[in-house]
């Protein structure tokens, strides 16, 4: 079997991140589910060949999907609000959303497909001191899938984000895969990725900009193309008092830098995580931006937060990539996904490998 013929299966698609990597790397997406209307008209629009199924994942009758099991890769990863370290209070087994995982496992036990990619935060090997994980993992292998257990960080796969993210690879030929790589590469900044980037305002909200210039950085000629305009140079629109907070703050600083008397309306601004009022170094990948507007992401020479466009530029989203919905759920959407550059490296791993 060849890799042009491996098909692939999305749940939990999102805007699509995990397809695009699987595409990247010479699979064909023939399905993907997705229940959220706004990831589900993002997806739709950046992946036209790929019918989608716009329903509750448990509502999927196995007879919607249609494929040859030897030749099939399912892919997902289940929402990992439950499992986020970040999210102290519901992240325990009792959290339904943790439960979503046999969802993934009753349609991978209906196909049986040849592969399968699991993937998800790192949160998830630690919760109930990792019986949790290691459930999943039995469940996986009891229906006959020898399972390959990676964390990997996709700054190290050229995304310029320094971003763990857990993923088991599970084949029904007993593949073993090595996911992490040997070859040392030179980690992609902010500053490239940003570089042709237009300058925004706060609040700034004209969707497509031309771009500010030449692109000079290896990564931001990949993410460019040959498009002349770009869309998403959306940014949420700050409060004054905010904005004034942000000319304190210098690259890789966070709201510890703000004078106290500016942060008042926190009841103990002490408790306030490393990534709040973070403002991005230029010279380094970025921090996980999950949700970079709740977070108060800094651009690194910008007194305002990120625009649309130049978080998904961190996540290796392609400019022509373009997201639907409000600007929240546009944010909620590229926060969410997986890095497609990280996903690519998983997938041509298998496909190299077949």
């Amino acid at each position: 079997m060849s890799k042009n013929q491996l098909i692939g299966i999305d749940l939990f698609a999102g805007a699509g991140g995990l397809s695009l990597g699987a595409e990247q790397a010479g699979i064909k997406v023939k399905y993907a589910i997705e229940n959220e209307k706004n990831a589900a008209e993002t997806y739709r629009t950046n992946h036209k060949k790929t019918i989608l199924i716009e329903k509750d994942i448990s509502c999927v009758n196995l007879s919607e999907i249609s494929v040859d099991r030897e030749e099939c890769i399912l892919f997902g990863g289940a929402p990992c609000q439950g499992f986020s370290s970040s999210n102290r209070r519901t992240n325990n087994k009792n959290n339904p959303k943790n439960w979503l995982y046999l969802e993934f496992l009753r349609i991978l036990n209906g196909i049986w497909p040849s592969y399968f990619v699991f993937e998800n935060v790192t949160g998830l090997l630690n919760l109930d001191s990792g019986a949790f994980f290691k459930k999943i993992l039995s469940d996986f292998e009891s229906i006959g899938y020898k399972c390959t257990c990676s964390v990997l960080n996709a700054a190290d796969f050229g995304v310029p984000q320094n971003r763990k993210r857990l993923f088991i690879v599970g084949s029904r030929r007993g593949n073993v895969y090595n996911l992490s790589s040997s070859k040392k590469r030179r980690k992609v900044t902010v500053a490239e990725a940003f570089h042709d980037l237009p300058e925004l305002s706060n609040g700034a909200f004209i969707d497509a900009v031309p771009y500010s210039c030449r692109a000079d950085s290896t990564y931001a000629k990949k993410m460019r193309g040959n498009q002349d305009i770009c869309t998403g140079h959306l940014v949420s629109k700050n409060a004054q008092y905010v904005i004034d907070r942000y000319q304190y703050i210098e690259p890789g600083e966070n709201w510890a830098a703000i004078p106290a008397e500016l942060m008042m309306n926190y009841r103990d601004r002490s408790r306030c995580h490393t990534g709040i009022y973070y403002r991005l170094r230029p010279d380094e990948p970025s921090l996980v931006i999950g949700n970079y507007r709740k977070n108060m992401l800094i651009h690194p020479y910008e007194n305002r937060g990120l625009s649309v466009r130049e978080a998904a530029r961190l996540q290796s989203f392609p400019d022509r990539y373009v997201f639907k919905g409000t600007l929240g759920f546009q944010q909620q959407q590229v926060g969410n996904a997986v890095p497609p550059l990280l996903a690519k490296h998983v997938f041509k791993t298998i496909t190299d490998n077949i």
